[in-house]
């Protein structure tokens, strides 16, 4: 099933972007689990759109309704099932789409996968309105992880080629935003990415860009061998994240241009605990935690859904054309994707924590 993931903590995803309503099940939870529903809509706030000149103009309240799994605050053992009202959809923009194809949109694979069938509606089953019940997951699964000793820190590093300062890979300063903050380092560089996120969506464009998230406090040895490996689950998780195109960890890409003997990370000895003088591995070794912070970069590509002219082909008619799309998308995505990225990984690590 491709909507469900995990191992010890298994996630059911279900809903489309235009259907009555969209939810997740979480099954695996440990009862007696303490979980902040408030703390839950807050970070779900931080996913909203409609805030701003740089995000969608569709607005949803997002509040979950909580089924099953709790008694109180407290996880009983059941699954906890959360699901969301779709109050805000208007697919007739969808309509006057009239068989044309969008570019770099699912439409033509979708078309041909589902024999027609699919809900284009919005994007269907493969919008990003699919990361709220995913957020909601991963908000849960950051309670969790903190209970535990885990802390999530994570900032923009990039909005097109503006550029935020980059975490310290070993010495993470942990930074918690609110719903209305602009997730970076540098607040100056901040307003100059508001500034160029606003003026590309009155050119009717977008643009995308680089998160960059950590875990701290993450016991050595979390993690298994090959193909459950931290990197290959995180990955697997955030690449259901629509619009993510690639993840790197520690040092990335970066360290191809470098010596082993310059990326090596020397160990040490500060008192009991064996660390690494720096943490080019981002915190794996092996595809196991080494007890350093789990450091790494996801790359955004650009919202595919413009208002400038496009060319495509009508699949009704089969015909080669031009034309424009309507309706309310995002000229960026990255803002509102930060949560999804924390949510993604903490998902992910949160099973292999119970794998431990």
């Amino acid at each position: 099933m491709s909507s469900a993931f995990g191992n010890k903590l298994k996630i059911q995803i279900f809903g489309q972007s235009h259907s009555k309503g969209l939810g997740v099940v979480m099954d695996g939870i440990p009862a007696g689990m303490k979980i902040d529903l408030e703390e839950v809509q807050r970070f779900l706030d931080r996913r909203a759109g409609g805030k701003n000149a740089y995000s969608t103009a569709r607005k949803e309240a997002d509040t979950p309704t909580v089924l099953s799994g709790l008694v109180g605050d407290t996880t009983c053992g059941a699954p906890l099932c959360a699901i969301f009202e779709n109050a805000n959809t208007k697919s007739g923009d969808y309509d006057k789409l009239k068989g044309n194809l969008r570019p770099s949109h699912a439409d033509y694979a979708a078309w041909m996968k589902y024999n027609g069938y699919q809900d284009r509606s919005g994007g269907g089953q493969f919008s990003g309105r699919l990361t709220l019940p995913l957020c909601f997951s991963g908000a849960v699964c950051i309670q969790l992880l903190r209970q535990q000793g885990v802390e999530v820190s994570s900032h923009i590093l990039s909005i097109g080629e503006i550029q935020d300062e980059a975490f310290d890979l070993v010495d993470i300063k942990q930074k918690t935003y609110l719903p209305d903050e602009f997730p970076v380092l540098n607040a100056a560089v901040g307003e100059e990415m508001v500034a160029y996120m606003t003026e590309i969506a009155k050119e009717g464009d977008s643009v995308g860009g680089i998160v960059e998230c950590a875990f701290t406090g993450i016991p050595v040895g979390v993690g298994e061998p090959i193909y459950d490996n931290v990197e290959s689950c995180i990955a697997r998780v955030m690449f259901g994240v629509p619009a993510v195109k690639g993840i790197e960890f520690g040092m990335g890409f970066a360290g191809v241009k470098q010596r082993g003997s310059e990326c090596n990370d020397a160990f040490y000895l500060e008192g009991d605990q064996i660390k690494t003088k720096t943490n080019n591995s981002g915190g794996i070794q092996g595809g196991i935690t080494n007890g350093m912070p789990v450091v790494f970069r996801v790359a955004l590509k650009p919202t595919p859904s413009i208002y400038k002219e496009q060319e495509t082909v009508n699949f009704k008619e089969m015909t080669e054309n031009k034309f424009h799309i309507e309706g309310r998308h995002d000229p960026c995505i990255v803002p509102r994707a930060l949560p999804c990225v924390e949510a993604a990984a903490a998902v992910a690590l949160y099973d292999l924590l119970l794998e431990k």
